[in-house]
């Protein structure tokens, strides 16, 4: 069997080897103990078995070929990332970036200080130890930066090669690691994953208030003859009246209708809001306005039509033009005010009122195509892709550094993929993936990842973990990597009061270390882990990559 597996073309091998571990990966991953399984972290550990009885049997693959493969796999993943979080990316940072980024140093810089107190206590060189960090701390190029000061410094052959293999005994423990800091902050402290994701969007509801109904009749003489606009019910101040009943006829106002003494409308915006105009207007009544009975109707419409995405709903001017009325705008969840000023992005579902033969012109315009939203359109993916590994290969030279920072090939795509979907759309390209779509190619790209580097990792792994020092590096990394995880973690829930799913996104992102968010994402639907990880990610990356570089300038002998 051995010999008829030889024989095959090398692609044909690898990619065998990979579904193998694929395979047996996922299926470890779905076993649990008590609720408490490895998830996407399995995958990993099939590739350190396979890796292992590769080497043991002589089989090897093409380095260049592993290669791609694996930095193709993580350009996938945080690229999807990128584009899940970005439209919610801004308003997530405004809320907690500042905390969270503030915890995030405090990990990289715990971590550093640990390493030091390390080598200060058990006399491991400084380079194995640096290796042991990167790895600990699952950093690919804090190794590479660490190698170059390392050369940069002249530093010995021998001292160059013991980073690589610091870094390789470290590394396993290091991605488990951060999951088994993220399961003990949840068992510790007895927390519901189901819960938490309940309670981080009821915090996002209610930070983008709400909309609710109500029904009010003008009493109010001074009012007669005002329009909607200038009273402020078109939107402008966060309300919107999307029905007039008039001598008992149902009509869709418009921004210059003008009011009169008995009318009834029908408005929508958050209930403070409404209380406070329901003061001012006349007073509420309990019969509600419904389009039953009338000729006017209600439809929610999807935003699919190129040519109207960037564009305000002012500017359609729906209401002149076609006689409707957006009464409520529903974007990722979140239900937003149609002020004149909003900008349509793709997919954003809006409510809108009028007369049948005004909505199917209004349908014209907006789209509504549910098909268009379940289709991928895969140039600018790859356009974004493009743009990403351009922006991570930017040197980025800080004074007094031997050598220029790098976002790298993780880090560029996520950035980009942030502000690409944050903007929605340039000329004829639209920044959407459908959630199938996005989900799909993120598996896929984890899984690739994953079982690259636990098959290139595990044919010389026992060596390293057996003889010499490994074993005490090993433990130096499981200091290294749970230290700070476990500080923090607590810190940031305790103290801090952070839903726990950020929690785990702030922890993965610290770590700048995709599997642990796909752990993290895995315990809940829920888009807080990821919004986490990717509001730290740029400025961790940048401290991962420093931070070898300062300890080799301040404690090299010499």
């Amino acid at each position: 069997m051995l010999d008829l597996f030889n024989g095959l073309p090398e692609i044909a091998r690898l990619m065998i080897t990979l579904s193998v571990i694929a395979v047996a990966g996922l299926g470890l991953g779905q076993i649990r103990v008590k609720g408490i399984g490895l998830g996407i972290g399995g995958v990993l550990f099939a590739g350190l078995g396979v890796g292992h009885l590769a080497a043991t049997a002589g089989v090897g693959f093409s380095a260049p070929v592993l290669g791609f493969v694996r930095e193709f796999g993580l350009i996938l993943f945080v690229y999807t990332i990128g584009v899940q979080v970005g439209p919610g990316f801004v308003a997530a940072f405004r809320r907690e970036g500042l905390g969270l980024n503030l915890m995030a140093v405090a990990i990289v810089v715990l971590g550093a200080l640990t390493t030091v107190v390390l080598h200060l206590a058990t006399g491991f060189s400084l380079p194995a130890l640096l290796g042991v960090f990167s790895g600990a701390v699952t950093n690919t190029p804090a190794l590479g930066a660490t190698q170059e000061i390392l050369a940069g410094v002249h530093a010995t052959a021998e001292q160059q090669m013991l980073p690589s293999l610091g870094y390789a005994v470290a590394y396993p423990f290091g991605i488990a690691g951060i999951l088994i800091a993220m399961i003990l902050v949840r068992v510790v402290l007895r927390l519901d994953t189901n819960r938490e994701a309940e309670a981080f969007e009821r915090q996002r509801q209610a930070e983008n208030a709400a909309l609710e109904t109500m029904d009010v009749a003008i009493r109010n003489a001074n009012l007669d003859g005002a329009t909607l606009h200038e009273i402020g019910l078109a939107g402008e101040g966060g309300v919107m009246a999307s029905r007039l009943l008039r001598n008992d006829h149902l009509e869709v106002p418009h921004p210059g209708t003008r009011i009169q003494t008995g009318d009834v409308l029908h408005l929508v915006g958050p209930r403070p809001e409404l209380d406070r105009l329901k003061l001012f207007l006349g007073q509420e009544i309990a019969t509600p306005v419904t389009t039953k009975g009338t000729d006017v109707r209600w439809e929610r419409l999807v935003v699919t039509n190129d040519t109207v995405l960037g564009k305000s709903i002012g500017q359609l001017n729906l209401a002149d033009a076609y006689d409707v009325v957006v009464s409520r705008v529903n974007r990722a969840g979140i239900e937003l005010v149609p002020h004149p000023a909003l900008a349509l992005q793709f997919g954003d579902i809006l409510n809108v009122i009028g007369k049948p033969e005004n909505l199917a012109r209004a349908t014209t315009v907006l789209g509504n195509s549910h098909r268009r939203l379940q289709q991928a359109d895969f140039a600018p993916v790859f356009i974004g892709i493009l743009l990403g590994v351009i922006v991570g290969s930017i040197p980025l030279f800080l004074p007094g550094m031997p050598a220029p920072l790098k976002l790298g090939l993780a880090g560029g795509p996520l950035i980009v993929a942030i502000v690409l979907s944050r903007i929605g759309r340039i000329g004829p390209l639209v920044w959407f993936m459908p959630p199938a779509a996005n989900l799909a190619l993120r598996e896929v790209g984890i899984v690739l990842f994953l079982a690259v580097v636990g098959l290139t990792s595990g044919g010389h792994f026992l060596d390293t973990l057996v003889n010499g020092d490994g074993l005490a590096w090993m433990a130096c990394g499981v200091v290294i990597t749970l230290v700070p995880l476990l500080v923090v973690g607590f810190f940031a829930r305790l103290v801090g009061k952070l839903n726990y799913l950020s929690v785990c996104g702030l922890l993965a992102g610290s770590m700048t270390d995709p599997p642990a968010l796909a752990f993290a994402n895995a315990l809940s639907p829920s888009e807080a882990p990821a919004l986490s990880y990717a509001a730290v990610y740029p400025l961790v990356m940048c401290l991962r990559i420093l931070v070898p570089q300062i300890l080799v300038l301040a404690l090299w002998p010499g």
